[in-house]
């Protein structure tokens, strides 16, 4: 009586295994881009930075200056465009690290589909032939 190897059966299950793991963390990827895409000016921002919630914000933080000798002080009409240019590119910055999570994570989760189905219906056969023998 010829004994049957059980690692095609550990293969099996270790990639549906894996699979289902890659697919939970691309599934929060999406939640978080899409968390993302809703409000850009406060996604993943350092507090570092000046605050663009309000151009009074940003006023206020671009005048704070930690050497009073090297203090300038910009007209309020170069102010709001310093606001503005700084404020939309952070909005296209998290727009377009938003969509490219989103893609990669639709297209992680689509091949994990596929391996997951592929791998199962192989693991149901291979079941039926240590089954029956």
């Amino acid at each position: 009586m010829e004994k049957k190897s059980k690692a095609p059966l550990v293969y099996g299950y270790a990639v549906c295994l894996v699979v289902v793991i890659t697919f939970l963390i691309s599934i929060a990827g999406i939640i978080f881009a899409v968390m993302d895409l809703d409000d850009p000016l406060y996604a993943g921002r350092s507090s570092g930075k000046a605050s663009l919630a309000s151009f009074e914000n940003y006023k206020m933080d671009m005048l704070k200056s930690p050497d009073e000798k090297q203090a300038w002080v910009p007209d309020d009409e170069t102010l709001r465009a310093m606001f503005t240019s700084e404020k939309d590119d952070v909005i296209r910055r998290v727009r377009h690290d938003s969509m490219r999570s989103l893609y990669i994570n639709a297209v992680l989760i689509i091949i994990c589909i596929v391996l997951f189905l592929t791998h199962w219906r192989w693991m149901r056969k291979l079941g039926r032939k240590y089954n029956t023998a």
